[in-house]
């Protein structure tokens, strides 16, 4: 579509308000513009302009989307159609919402998968601390586990973001909010270890590529969500977990085993970065299906 066309216009208004009064996450900024596009496109073949439509209209294009998307992406197209058109009332661009009776489906709360103790000191146990590599990878693992650091917070991670002293992180969330996670001894002298006998061999072959960023690649540039991915992969079929391993699932796992060891919901909230508490809470069902096999396992009359 071209920029001088009207609906042009509407979605970088809308997109601005979503940035500057709004605060939200540049992924989820993209993905708002792409379902919107998506309507957009509907609309211009239907000979429609996005400020005079009728619900029907909408419901047309939902009925459509439905063959196209899973459940969750329809939910976020919903969504993201339903603040379009708030954006619009709010600024006087129209005077209807189509979108206001439109309802959100549920979405299924699929449990996230979780590591056990013993299958996470095996995999922590996986790099070879001998090699340059190795205490990369071993700095990279602890680190997760530590902190709970989603994928792009750890490979953003600069010099200037550790405190080696105090024992902490601080790191640039989601919505662009800052927050501090302790490390932990263990992730703090693994860290300690790579930035002291690690590091410096992958910036003398990047020559300063990797600038300020800690964790680098072999050709010394900072390290890529794809390259995160492989090395997680890597030590968990090295370590024989059967179950599939990602990032997240590392982060899953530091949730899930903090609230078992007794933290309180709020603090593990601060430190996974959730801007609303219910997001954190799915965390507790998963505990409390420990507590339960615990309870059947070890319990005289289960």
């Amino acid at each position: 579509m071209k920029k001088d066309h009207p609906e042009d216009q509407l979605l970088d208004q809308f997109i601005n308000q979503l940035k500057v009064e709004r605060g939200l996450a540049t992924n989820t900024i993209v993905a708002y513009s792409h379902d919107l596009i998506s309507f957009f496109d509907f609309l211009k073949q239907k000979g429609l302009s996005p400020v005079h439509i009728s619900q029907e209209d909408l419901s047309s294009f939902i009925a459509e989307r439905k063959t196209q998307l899973s459940s969750r992406s329809l939910a976020r197209c919903l969504v993201s159609i339903k603040m379009f058109y708030r954006f619009l009332v709010s600024e006087g661009k129209t005077e209807s919402n189509p979108a206001r009776l439109m309802g959100i489906p549920k979405m299924y709360q699929h449990l996230p998968d979780v590591l056990s103790r013993d299958d996470v000191e095996n995999f922590l146990l996986q790099p070879d601390t001998n090699t340059v590599l190795g205490k990369r990878d071993k700095a990279i693992l602890e680190i997760l586990y530590a902190t709970g650091l989603r994928v792009t917070e750890l490979i953003d991670l600069k010099i200037t973001n550790i405190n080696l002293e105090a024992g902490y992180i601080r790191t640039m969330g989601k919505g662009s909010k800052e927050r501090i996670i302790p490390m932990g001894t263990k992730a703090m002298d693994s860290l300690k270890m790579y930035l002291t006998n690690g590091r410096p061999s992958f910036l003398k072959k990047g020559s300063d590529a990797g600038g300020s960023y800690i964790f680098l690649n072999s050709r010394g540039r900072s390290m890529t969500r794809q390259g995160l991915w492989k090395i997680i992969k890597k030590y968990a079929l090295k370590a024989g977990i059967a179950k599939t391993v990602t990032p997240h699932t590392v982060r899953h796992t530091f949730a899930t085993h903090l609230l078992e060891g007794g933290a309180d919901l709020r603090s593990v909230q601060i430190m996974l970065g959730h801007s609303d508490i219910s997001t954190t809470q799915i965390y507790t069902h998963v505990a409390r299906k420990r507590l339960k096999e615990v309870h059947e396992k070890y319990h005289p009359r289960p």
